[in-house]
């Protein structure tokens, strides 16, 4: 609902274009040739580079703070709208030609611990109340009881086992906040203790059951980019080993300590993946514009990068001989775990090497969709494109990876 506003100011002609996420009613917009410009999607990371790389300047920010002084030191762990890391933020506070910091907490110099630092702020602003910190619970931020999505789950950590990768020294992991990524959480731990293995950083976004991982001391530290939900929230408060950081450090090519690559594994969810592990996280496969980038190239730097998807949603197959949309290049794509098997990128033959005598589903990415077209008896949805471009993608080191055509509407 948040997103809906801006489509009137687009209409209007008060905002040209946006450079970030097009999520929902502003996609579909953008996706209708609305824009008087066009857009350009990032990643977080990708966001962060653009910034301090000067293609993209910021005249004015306006940064929602749950806690701040009247110098402009802000911190999102606590107050009543308490919300977890502001380092998303940061850029736009080290950057922007006119910083505010809005908060509904205004408290007495110190505010500690500081997430954006006042002297690079303008001007602090007090409003009644900046949101519901208890509406970050989404509805996807739940473990995952769906027999389909528990057996992927199960079948992702397996492989992680399986393939040694739990044994390795610095081991580390991620995985997002949707339901099975939560179930990947829940099985890594039970391996965990039965392995006796306690992983050197886990990086969040966190939740509870990774902060669960880390009260029992499977993991020494949460590295988090931002709270998925409020028991996120208290024990970045609470405990000295959860820090939070920002797209600097963690996911931004052109820094000089992007930890990104030091993830041993991570797990993500995908709208569509082809022959050569190309993903698509931004349109359907009709060409509708319909959700961003978050940190999914970044996060896809990991040494062994998983996608988790259901094989069919609804009557659509989520293998394709092409993307509609490249939102990541193969490369960075390892393996894709389904209900209806787990497919390895040909590139990670030491990944194959280490399976075998495995009892893992193991087939070809081809394979996968022949299933698939069995399933949904051959249905395939062709978008309806013009030529014209709406929107760029742009990979995380500046470089144009694909584009977005106007959706020739029915």
């Amino acid at each position: 609902p948040c997103h809906e506003p801006l489509c009137d100011h687009i209409r209007n002609g008060v905002v040209s274009h946006i450079e970030g996420s097009m999520n929902g009613p502003v996609g579909k917009l953008c996706s209708t040739g609305g824009f008087g410009k066009t857009a350009i999607l990032r990643s977080h990371g990708g966001r962060f580079r653009a910034i301090q790389d000067g293609d993209l300047t910021i005249d004015a920010a306006f940064i929602s703070a749950p806690t701040a002084d009247p110098h402009g030191n802000a911190t999102g762990d606590r107050g009543p709208s308490a919300c977890g890391p502001l380092g998303f933020a940061l850029a736009d506070s080290l950057y922007a030609k006119w910083v505010t910091v809005v908060t509904d907490n205004l408290v007495p110099f110190p505010c500690l611990p500081w997430m954006i630092e006042g002297g690079n702020v303008d001007r602090v602003v007090t409003v009644d109340r900046l949101g519901d910190a208890s509406q970050i619970v989404s509805g996807t931020t739940r473990v995952a009881e769906e027999p389909d999505r528990v057996m992927i789950a199960e079948l992702a950590a397996r492989f992680v086992r399986d393939a040694g990768l739990i044994d390795e020294p610095e081991f580390s992991f991620q995985a997002g906040a949707g339901g099975m990524s939560l179930k990947f959480v829940e099985y890594m731990g039970n391996y965990m203790r039965e392995k006796g293995v306690v992983a050197d950083f886990a990086r969040g976004g966190s939740t509870g059951l990774l902060v669960q991982l880390l009260k029992e001391g499977l993991v020494k530290y949460i590295l988090d980019g931002q709270s998925f939900d409020l028991e996120g929230v208290r024990s970045l408060r609470e405990n000295p080993n959860h820090v939070d950081t920002n797209p600097f450090v963690s996911y931004n090519w052109h820094s000089k300590g992007c930890f990104a690559p030091r993830v041993k594994v991570g797990v993500l969810g995908a709208t569509e993946i082809d022959f050569d592990f190309n993903v698509n996280v931004n349109t359907h496969s009709d060409g509708w514009l319909l959700h961003g980038i978050g940190g999914f190239t970044d996060a896809a730097d990991a040494q062994v990068t998983i996608i988790t998807a259901p094989l069919v949603r609804k009557i659509h197959s989520i293998v394709m001989p092409r993307v509609t949309t490249v939102t990541a290049p193969g490369e960075t794509i390892d393996v894709l775990v389904t209900d209806h098997g787990i497919a390895v990128n040909p590139r990670r033959q030491d990944l194959l090497d280490r399976l075998k005598g495995s009892d893992l589903p193991l087939v070809t990415i081809e394979d996968l969709h022949r299933k698939a077209m069995e399933l949904t008896g051959g249905h395939r949805t062709e978008a309806k494109l013009a030529e014209e471009v709406v929107a760029v993608i742009e990979y995380r080191d500046g470089t144009l990876i694909d584009s977005v055509r106007r959706v020739i509407a029915d």
